[in-house]
């Protein structure tokens, strides 16, 4: 069985990796990572890839969290009758089980990944504009207490960037290695192989 998983960008490289690690006749296609600023666009953007992905795969299984879309896409797979990975967003995905526990005892919690730390520069501090204007930064963040770096895997480049990344925010940072957390197993539920 011929498998697209359509994936949001910031989870693009773990799916690819699972693929291989399990083996999956699939393809992987990746979104923009930026439609999470305008989570509006997501249910559309992932629509017409539905489209695409139906002409050529007998299965199509969507990788996004429901990321800010209010159920939206959840609507749109609904109608689609696609099945998408459960999660609200990316976070709670890796973050799982401890993931509650982490807001429970911080709810202003800025929370980190492999993909936004590798792209921070681009995505945190260009997009937010803090390149031109760095005081918004604490308008933006006034509300946060702490970052939490949910480490997919143990780099040490990464983890440099993740206390740079804080550092910029005026965060202190807290690094929790969780791997794929229940990212894996939920895509495990899904694939029919």
């Amino acid at each position: 069985m011929k498998t697209a998983l359509i994936a949001c960008g910031a989870l693009a490289q773990e799916v690819l990796a699972l693929k291989e690690k399990h083996g999956w006749n699939a393809t992987v296609f990746a979104l923009p990572a930026l439609l999470h600023n305008s989570p509006g666009r997501i249910p559309a953007a992932v629509l017409n890839r539905i489209h695409e992905a139906r002409r050529d795969f007998d299965q199509v299984v969507v990788v996004y969290g429901d990321c800010g879309t209010g159920g939206q896409l959840d609507a749109l797979l609904e109608r689609e009758g696609i099945k998408r990975i459960r999660g609200p967003h990316c976070y709670e995905m890796y973050g799982h089980p401890i993931f509650g526990d982490l807001m429970e005892s911080e709810p202003g919690t800025f929370f980190l990944t492999d993909f936004l730390v590798s792209h921070f520069d681009r995505l945190v501090i260009k997009e937010l504009g803090l390149d031109r204007f760095p005081q918004l930064r604490e308008d933006y963040f006034v509300n946060y207490a702490r970052a939490v770096y949910l480490a997919q895997r143990q780099d040490g480049e990464l983890v440099a960037k993740a206390r740079e990344a804080a550092e910029r925010l005026n965060l202190p940072l807290e690094i929790r290695y969780v791997g794929y957390g229940a990212l894996e197993s939920r895509l495990l539920e899904l694939i029919v192989l």
